[in-house]
Order: C-alpha cells, then structure tokens, then sequence
C-alpha cells in the first residue's frame, strides 16, 4: 500500500480557496442578519429565536451531506458536486436576504441561506482528510482558516466601506440601508466565483484509490451497534419531558422549548433504532453518532463551549456595541447604524487577525503540540470577549479582537486536525458532518438560554452575553487538556 503523494503550497491553495467565499457569505450573515431583524421590527429577546435557523440547518444538512458525498462519485468527483450545488443556492439566498419585505421572510431566507452554505461547507471538511496526508493536514485546515480571514475582512467591511465611498447607510423605517443591500450583492458573487475556482483547479482520488492509501485508517462500512442505545435514548427522553414541564409550570422563556424538544427527538430516535432493523441512512448517522472514537468524544465538550461562545459573539455584539459604546437602541438613528457598521469592522478585524493567526497556528503546533495550541489560542479569545466589559471606547475593541481572532482560527483548524486521523476515509464525510452536531448543539443551547439568563440575571444587558461567551472559552480551554494528542502529530512538514 502506497501512502498518500505530498501536495505543493499552489495544490493546497487551490483546494482550500472556495472557503474565501463560502465564509464571505458567512460572515456577511454573522455581522448583518442581527441587524437586519432589529431594522425589520425585531426586539433584542426575539433575536436568538429568530436566528435558530442557522444552527438547525446546521444540524439537519451536515450529516445527510456527510453521508451522501461518502457515496458519490461523479465526473466532478465526489464533494466537489455539493461544493457547486450549496454556492449556486447560497449566491440566490445572499441576492434576495436584504430584500426581504417582512421580519419572517428574513427569518425564513436566514434559514435557506445557512443551510445552503452548510451544504458546501461539509463537504469542504471531509475534502482535506481525503486529499491530504496526515502531516500535512494541519497545514490545510490553517489554509481554510487564513481563507476564511481574508473573506470575512472583506466582507464584513463592505457596508463600512460602502459607507465612507458615499453609499446610502440609513433607509426609511422598515427599510435596509443601501450599504447592506449592496454587500450582499457583491458576496454573492464572491462567493460563487471562488468555489468555481476550486470545482475547476482541483481532481479527487476516487473511491477505490483513496482507501488504498497506508495512511487512511481502516474502513467501518458496517453500521455502529445501536441495540444498547435506549439507555440514552430513556436518559434524553426524561431530560426533556422534565425540561419541558419546567417551562410550561415555570413560565420559562419559549426558546427553551427548543431544547427541550431537541432532548426529545433525540431520546425517541435512539430509542426506536434500538429495537428496529430500519432506518437506513438515519440508522448509519445516529449509529456512527452513538458508536464515534473517543478522540471525537473527548473534543465534543471542547466544541460545546467554544461555539457557546462564538455564537454569542454573533448575535449579541450589535445590540451590546450599540447600547455600550454608542448609547443607543434605536435602529433607526445614524448612531445606531454607525455603531452597527463598526460592529462589521470590529468582524472584520478578529477574521483579519485569525488569517494572520492561520500563518503562525503550524508553527504554533511545531512548538507547542496542537492540543496546547488550541488551549492558548481559546483563552486568548476568552479574555478578548472579558474585556468588552473594561473598554468604553469602541476605537479599543480592536485590541479584544485580537484575542477573538486567534480563537477562530483556532477552532477552525486545530480540532478537524486532532480528529481527522482518527476517521476511517470511506466515513469522513459522515463523521465530519457527525462531529458538526457538537457546532450545531451549543448553538442551540445559546439561542434557548441566553435571553433567560440576561433577563434573570443581567437586566437584559447584551453585553453580558459576550461576557458569558468569554467565560465559556476558557472552559473550553480547559476542556483541551483531556483531549489526546494524535501520535505523528506533534510536528507538521510544510508542503513541498
């Protein structure tokens, strides 16, 4: 058995430059979709609700894509095809977002648009364990990352930058700001040109050739034993049915709901695959979920409590920004949408500083180790998120996004690197898009929780969202050290 050819700096790069755009498209979201809901009428407790849609589409295309793009193979190869198919439904989305007449139609194109770009995101994943081999992984998730910087830069400043060439960057009530309307418009083309140029630079190894490599572990075609699962399923059935009666008897946020009916389907599939022989391709997701390595295990409470963190970061940092350092909710006032482009830019410097963190991340892993790079890496974003606390100019919040943006980098390259190795190549699509439920889950958690704790504990202050947020990268941090360090990992040779 032959081991996987080595890939040069220009291989690397040219299968790695879709993500510019897909994150162009992502970032364009992060930054403007908060404030394209308060512009339509939406009041800071409904935001996290509204922006549920992200992480449920998240939950439900991954996997399936996962799973599907494990078994294709076609003239374009085998992820490129959902690389063109998500872009083409992204671009239509980003054209039609800030057009959107009502609050809920927003809403609803928040979820079409996150969905879309999950569909070439997974397969984006998958495509770095199938191409390269295992010391040059890490080199290729830090190349995602430095594309996913330079995108976000860009793209999170358009409306600032539209703003200073003269653009429009106030609308009547109701309306979106020209500044908006017009970054969207160019992200779509952004975004459907750059995965373009990967569909059109790059070949795969077909199926037959990419398990033959020395370095992919050995297959699992068979699916995971899930007879045992009705204990969990019985465990997360309960959680919810008690989570549930607490929010009907208590009169709990409605966002909670989520959770708790999250608790619930899950509790009932795990409990009806454990006595069934069907399912099909239900059967295979939930049975790699139940049966995943440890390694994937272990870093789930590192991903829980990173994207707590980054999520939020997204959907709070307008409303905090806006009331804290500007002094001001009304979303109509060229105050409010001053604070709001500076938001973009504040976006747009922690993607800046996470694409000159993807330059030093490899050589943070030759020194290091990549679990005690991640460790740094999270809690220098933990203690960015901390200080929005201390900071009053809005000016100084670039130096919080610093540390911010190490942290992204981070989370966007290290963990597929501690995991990849341990994934058999005929499931890395299903076990990438498996390990995206931990992204997906704390997203969830944010959105049900984070409005009742600001309501109990914080008088509704948004700024202590990002405070939380802080908190939780350091646990992440912590969470790190459980996670073992991958043998042949500890170094990583730069592309020939």
């Amino acid at each position: 058995m032959s081991r996987k050819p080595e890939l040069s700096f220009w291989q690397i790069w040219n299968m790695c430059f879709g993500f510019l755009g897909i994150q162009f498209g992502f970032a364009l979201q992060n930054a403007n979709v908060s404030r394209i809901f308060q512009t339509l009428g939406a009041d800071v407790g409904d935001i996290p609700i509204l922006w549920v849609a992200a992480p449920f589409s998240g939950l439900i295309v991954q996997p399936i894509i996962g799973y599907l793009s494990d078994r294709t193979w076609t003239r374009l190869g085998r992820r490129r095809p959902y690389f063109l198919i998500g872009a083409v439904l992204s671009t239509l989305a980003l054209l039609w977002m800030p057009n959107s007449p009502t609050l809920w139609i927003a809403a609803g194109l928040l979820w079409i648009m996150d969905a879309s770009i999950n569909i070439s995101m997974e397969p984006f994943r998958a495509f770095v364990g199938d191409q390269l081999p295992p010391r040059q992984r890490p080199n290729g998730y830090a190349m995602q990352s430095f594309f996913i910087g330079v995108g976000s830069v860009v793209a999170s400043l358009l409306p600032w930058l539209l703003a200073k060439l003269g653009v429009s960057n106030t609308a009547a009530e109701g309306g979106i700001p020209d500044t908006v309307k017009y970054a969207f418009y160019l992200g779509g083309a952004v975004l459907l040109g750059s995965v373009l140029w990967t569909v059109l630079s790059t070949r795969e190894y077909p199926p037959e050739e990419l398990s033959a490599f020395a370095d992919s572990p050995a297959d699992a075609h068979a699916t995971s034993d899930v007879s045992r699962g009705w204990r969990v399923g019985l465990v997360l059935g309960v959680m919810g049915a008690l989570l549930l009666a607490a929010i009907r008897y208590y009169t709990l946020e409605k966002e909670l709901y989520l959770l708790a009916g999250g608790l619930i389907l899950f509790g009932g599939l795990f409990a009806w695959l454990s006595i069934t022989r069907s399912g099909g391709m239900l059967r295979q997701v939930m049975g790699d979920l139940y049966g995943m390595p440890t390694s994937m295990r272990q870093l789930a409470w590192v991903q829980l409590f990173s994207w707590f963190a980054l999520f939020a970061l997204w959907i709070y940092t307008t409303a905090a920004v806006t009331a804290v350092h500007y002094g001001t909710s009304d979303t109509h006032s060229a105050l409010y949408n001053e604070g709001a482009n500076w938001v973009g830019v504040l976006f747009a410097a922690y993607n800046g500083f996470a694409a000159v963190a993807a330059v030093a991340i490899p050589w943070m892993v030759r020194k290091l180790g990549l679990r005690m790079s991640h460790l740094v890496n999270l809690w220098l974003g933990g203690a960015g998120l901390l200080s929005f606390l201390l900071i009053r100019d809005p000016h100084w919040l670039l130096l919080s996004m610093v540390g911010v943006g190490f942290a992204w980098a981070s989370i966007l390259s290290l963990p597929y690197a501690l995991l990849s190795d341990n994934l058999p190549a005929a499931k890395m699509g299903v076990y990438m898009g498996i390990f995206n439920f931990f992204i997906v889950i704390p997203q969830l958690l944010a959105a049900s929780v984070l409005g009742l704790l600001l309501r109990l504990f914080f008088h509704g202050q948004a700024i202590w969202a990002l405070a939380m947020g802080g908190a939780s990268l350091v646990i992440a941090g912590l969470c790190t050290l459980r996670v073992a360090e991958p043998a042949g990992q500890l170094s990583s040779a730069p592309a020939r």
